[in-house]
C-alpha cells in the first residue's frame, strides 16, 4: 500500500495570517463629571460659565445603576436654571457619537427625571421666558397669607435682613399647595430639591395638608414697581392627632444656592415656630434633617429654652452634680435627663419634641458648667459618652433577643416566618461573651471619636448662642 505525499506549498513566502481585532467597550463617563449647573437671574448670564454655578450632591444617581453616560466623544452638559421662571435649558455639545457596546445613553429623558416639565427644548424660549415671567413670583404669592413682618407686632417684630446699608423687605407667605398655581410653582422648584437636598423626593400637591412656605425679597423701583425675588421656601405638611389637635412636620427647607449664608433659613424656620406656638399643635419635627439643618435648628431652640423659666432649675441641678461629684465609667444612680414634666412643658409651651429637647440639653448643661473645671469637664464627657453609647448600642446590649427564622413551604416562601427566644447552651453563651470582649475595645475607640465630634459640635452651637446672645 502507497500512501500519496502531501503537496508542499512551493511558495517561498509564508502565508500571512489575518489579525482579528476587538473594539474596546465603552466605559463612558460620569454624569458629575460632564453636567455642570448655574443658576441665573437674566438672560445676559445664559452662557457665561462665570454665572452662579450650583454644586449638587450627586447626579449620577439620575443616570442608571452607575451613574455613567455611554456613547459620546468630548460630552459636554451646562444646564441653565433661572431664578426668575424656574424653567432650565439644557445646552448640549459632543464631538461625535458612537456605540461602544453599552448604546448611547439618551440625555434628555435622564435630564427630565430631574427637571420635569420646567425643561425646555428650545433655547429661546428659554431666554424669552426672562420677559414673560419676570412677574411669576409676585403674581403667585398676591393671594396668599403674609406671616413676616407681623403686623400685629409693628415693625419692631423682628428685624428686617440689614443689606448694603439699607434694609431689603423681606417677607415669609405661606399657601396650600392644592391649588393649580401654587401647586406648579412647586413643581418647578422640585429640581433645587432633588439636587441639593440628599434624599429628597417629590410630594403629592393635590393633599390639602400641604402648605409651602415661600421667603421672598421685596424692591421697589424708581418706576413704582415691586419686583419680588425668591430667597427659599419650606413644605410643611399638618398630621391630624387624636382627638382634636394637629402636628406640623417640616418636609422641606431650602434657601437658594446664591442666597445661602444672609439668615433667611434661620428667619424661614423661626417663622415655623411661631406658627405652632401661635396655632397651638401639638409640636413640631423635621423630617430627616441634614447635619447643618440640625445644627441651625439647635442654635434656634437654645435661647428659647433659656428663656424658657421651667428649664434654668432643672439644668443647675445637672450642672451642679457635674461639678461636685467624681463619675465613673458608669452613670446609673444618677437622674441627668430633664425631668418629664419639663419635658412635657416645654413641648406644650415652645412646641420642642422630646428628642430635639435631648439634643439641646447637652447644649444646656455646658453652657450653665464651668468650662474650666478638669474635673467636671471630664465628668460632661462621661455624661454626652454614656447618652451616645445608649443611642447607638441600646440599652439592652449584650442580652439576648427574639429572632425570626423563615420557614420554607410550598405556597408562598416570603409569607412563612417562626419567631422564638432562643436558649443558648453555655459554650453559645461563653462564646458570645468572648466575641464582645474582642468587640469591646473597638467599640470604645470608635465611640470616643463620635463623642470627640459632638462635643465639638457642642462647642460650636454653645460659641454661636453666646455671639448672639
Amino acid at each position: 500500500m502507497v500512501l500519496k505525499q502531501a503537496q508542499q506549498d512551493l511558495s517561498s513566502e509564508p502565508k500571512k495570517r489575518r489579525k482579528v481585532g476587538f473594539a474596546a467597550i465603552d466605559a463612558g463617563v460620569e454624569a458629575n463629571d460632564c453636567i455642570s449647573i448655574f443658576l441665573v437671574r437674566t438672560a445676559e448670564e445664559v452662557g457665561s460659565e462665570s454665572s452662579f454655578h450650583v454644586d449638587p450632591i450627586d447626579l449620577n444617581q439620575f443616570f442608571g445603576d452607575i451613574g455613567r453616560i455611554y456613547g459620546y466623544k468630548d460630552l459636554k452638559v451646562n444646564v441653565w436654571f433661572s431664578s426668575i421662571s424656574f424653567r432650565a435649558y439644557a445646552d448640549i455639545t459632543y464631538q461625535s457619537t458612537s456605540d461602544g457596546g453599552k448604546g448611547v445613553t439618551e440625555l434628555m429623558p435622564a435630564l427630565q427625571k430631574i427637571f420635569g416639565e420646567s425643561l425646555l427644548e428650545k433655547r429661546d424660549d428659554f431666554l424669552q421666558s426672562f420677559s414673560t415671567d419676570f412677574h411669576y413670583i409676585r403674581n403667585i404669592i398676591s393671594n396668599g397669607e403674609v406671616l413676616y413682618p407681623d403686623a400685629s407686632k409693628g415693625s419692631n417684630g423682628v428685624s428686617n435682613h440689614q443689606m448694603d446699608g439699607e434694609v431689603a423687605p423681606i417677607e415669609i407667605v405661606r399657601m396650600g399647595l392644592n391649588s393649580l398655581p401654587v401647586g406648579e410653582l412647586y413643581s418647578r422648584l422640585v429640581p433645587l430639591a432633588l439636587l441639593l437636598v440628599d434624599g429628597s423626593s417629590p410630594i403629592d400637591v393635590t393633599d390639602p395638608k400641604w402648605e409651602i412656605y415661600l421667603e421672598v425679597e421685596k424692591k421697589t423701583t424708581q418706576q413704582g414697581d415691586t419686583n419680588v425675588r425668591l430667597l427659599g421656601f419650606a413644605v410643611v405638611y399638618r398630621f391630624y392627632r387624636y382627638p382634636d389637635n394637629s402636628r406640623l412636620r417640616i418636609s422641606q427647607i431650602l434657601i437658594l444656592p446664591n442666597c445661602q449664608g444672609n439668615g433667611h433659613g434661620w428667619r424661614l424656620l423661626k417663622v415655623i415656630n411661631s406658627v405652632a406656638i401661635s396655632e397651638n399643635v401639638y409640636d413640631l419635627t423635621v423630617e430627616e434633617p441634614s447635619d447643618y439643618l440640625q445644627h441651625v435648628r439647635t442654635c434656634i431652640d437654645i435661647p428659647r429654652l433659656l428663656a424658657f423659666e421651667p428649664v434654668k432649675p432643672a439644668v443647675s441641678s445637672v450642672a451642679s452634680q457635674l461639678k461636685e461629684r467624681k463619675l465613673s465609667k458608669r452613670t446609673s444612680g444618677i437622674q441627668f435627663d430633664p425631668p418629664t414634666a419639663v419635658v412635657n412643658a416645654v413641648r406644650e409651651t415652645l412646641k420642642i419634641t422630646k428628642k430635639q429637647f435631648l439634643q439641646c440639653w447637652e447644649v444646656l448643661i455646658y453652657l450653665d458648667i464651668d468650662q474650666n473645671d478638669r474635673n467636671c469637664m471630664e465628668n460632661y464627657r462621661i455624661l454626652v459618652a454614656e447618652r451616645m453609647k445608649a443611642d447607638i448600642l441600646g440599652k439592652d446590649e449584650g442580652k439576648s433577643g427574639k429572632q425570626v427564622i423563615e420557614i420554607p413551604n410550598d405556597y408562598d416562601h416570603d409569607m412563612t416566618f417562626v419567631m422564638f427566644s432562643p436558649s443558648k447552651s453555655k459554650d453559645q453563651v461563653d462564646e458570645n461573651e468572648n466575641q464582645m470582649e474582642r468587640n469591646q475595645g473597638n467599640q470604645e475607640e470608635q465611640l470616643s471619636k463620635l463623642v470627640d465630634v459632638r462635643m465639638e459640635q457642642i462647642k460650636q452651637i454653645a460659641e454661636k448662642v453666646a455671639l448672639h446672645s
